[in-house]
């Protein structure tokens, strides 16, 4: 009879730790799915991600509502770690029902993404702000109706040509000069989205906004 009280007592226990904890923030990726886009300049976000999965030591793969999903503690606060499967033009419908079904306020959505406004390796952090053109941000901003949420921009620099079309340049590969600036943008955004969530925006800015 001892035996079966410890295992009820057990299982209460898992419970307890593992399901009941409320989700406190996401964190969003934003990348296209498939290996040929794997290393592309518009999967900055994706590649943040898989360097905060490492460092934390988690995985980022239930599906959940058309994205990869990962949880982690993150400052004592349970985080909810997203890779939005549906390409990157459609990415807020995911972000959308995933902070429906958790409850969670744009303000508590953290969104990572590439930027070709700034040179490749360059961060900067926001608390809000209009799309600037990138579709994955756009559709975020329409599916919630609101614009109101931190992101971190990953520079991946701007196009070498005008007249070089947009989608090829954030489709294309790092170069081996730019792959050493972006390990290290990698890092530093993973940590800023860290930092929003356990500092605020303001503090996080501080520390990486121009870090290259």
């Amino acid at each position: 009879m001892a035996d079966i009280f410890e295992l009820f007592n057990k299982i209460k226990k898992d419970r307890e730790e593992s399901g009941t904890a409320t989700i406190s923030h996401i964190v969003v990726g934003l990348g296209n799915p498939g290996a040929k886009y794997t290393f592309t300049r518009h999967n900055a976000g994706f590649l943040t991600l898989d360097y905060i999965s490492q460092k934390l030591n988690f995985k980022i793969d239930r599906l959940k509502f058309n994205a990869l999903t990962g949880e982690c503690t993150v400052a004592g606060k349970r985080v909810l770690f997203i890779k939005p499967q549906t390409f990157m033009n459609l990415s807020g419908r995911s972000v959308l029902q995933l902070s429906a079904y958790f409850h969670i306020p744009p303000q508590r959505i953290i969104v990572m993404f590439d930027d070709i406004s700034l040179p490749a390796g360059r961060l900067r952090i926001r608390a809000d702000g209009s799309a600037g053109g990138h579709n994955g941000i756009k559709s975020i901003i329409s599916e919630i109706g609101s614009q109101s949420f931190p992101r971190v921009k990953i520079g991946v620099g701007a196009k070498p040509h005008p007249e070089m079309d947009l989608a090829d340049w954030v489709l294309s590969a790092f170069s081996a000069q730019e792959e050493k600036a972006l390990k290290n943008a990698l890092e530093w955004a993973g940590e800023a989205a860290l930092a929003v969530i356990d500092h605020g925006v303001p503090e996080a800015a501080n520390r990486y906004n121009g870090k290259q």
